[in-house]
């Protein structure tokens, strides 16, 4: 079901879960993919969106940029997994190389007492 009457931004913002992003903008899904994955999807969205120039484009414009947009985020997690794609902070820390941490200034080290 899309639609091309009224701001599809405003209808977005109103939306309250996943499954109607995809519903306003005509965007078929797999239920599993989207019970798995669906707050990365939209935040890789809101990633891909937030590089579109959307002031000034008519709605039929924004509608197909956001369609193209949710399609690219979702094959991005059809592809990979939430995991994989580290979309959130805590995932992406998951993986960063863990810094040594400095030893005290008054550390005296047990090598050094031999």
């Amino acid at each position: 079901m899309t639609t091309s009457d009224g701001n599809i931004l405003a209808k977005l913002n109103d939306a309250s879960a996943a499954e109607e992003f995809f519903d306003i903008l005509g965007v078929g899904y797999d239920p599993k993919v989207v019970n798995v994955a669906r707050l990365h999807i939209l935040r890789r969205m809101g990633e891909y969106l937030a590089s579109e120039e959307l002031d000034g484009v008519s709605d039929a414009d924004v509608e197909a940029r956001c369609k193209a947009v949710l399609e690219r985020a979702y094959e991005d997690f059809v592809k990979s997994s939430p995991i994989d794609e580290r979309v959130f902070k805590v995932h992406k820390e998951a993986i960063a190389p863990k810094a040594e941490p400095e030893a005290p200034a008054n550390f005296v080290s047990l090598d050094s007492l031999k």
